[in-house]
């Protein structure tokens, strides 16, 4: 292994552990405050969505918003399945189907 890729690797370590212990420190005695807690409540969903949008919007390197875009299509699809059923078997199942089926065609 090149001595970068170490150097990366413990330098990521540190930073993970040195915030997790810094938030653990500064509210050890006093609690998360309410309106944090709200707050932080919202970090999954806003770091999932900025995880795929990009991919459905762009998934040859540039904005397609178009019906040959087959994973836009697949992710409208699985986005009201996940809406209407509020169930992640359903909506992972229809999701992976409909691009089974674009790929396909």
């Amino acid at each position: 292994m090149r001595s970068e890729v170490l150097y990366i690797i413990i330098g990521m370590t540190l930073v993970t552990y040195f915030t997790r212990f810094g938030a653990l420190a500064l509210f050890r005695f006093t609690g998360v405050p309410i309106w944090l807690n709200r707050w932080l409540k919202y970090v999954p969903v806003a770091i999932l969505t900025s995880l795929i949008v990009p991919l459905l919007l762009s998934p040859k390197g540039y904005l397609d918003i178009s019906l040959y875009n087959d994973y836009l299509i697949a992710g409208i699809a699985a986005a009201f399945v996940a809406y209407k059923s509020r169930n992640i078997i359903a909506t992972l199942g229809l999701g992976m189907s409909v691009m089974f089926v674009l790929k396909l065609l």
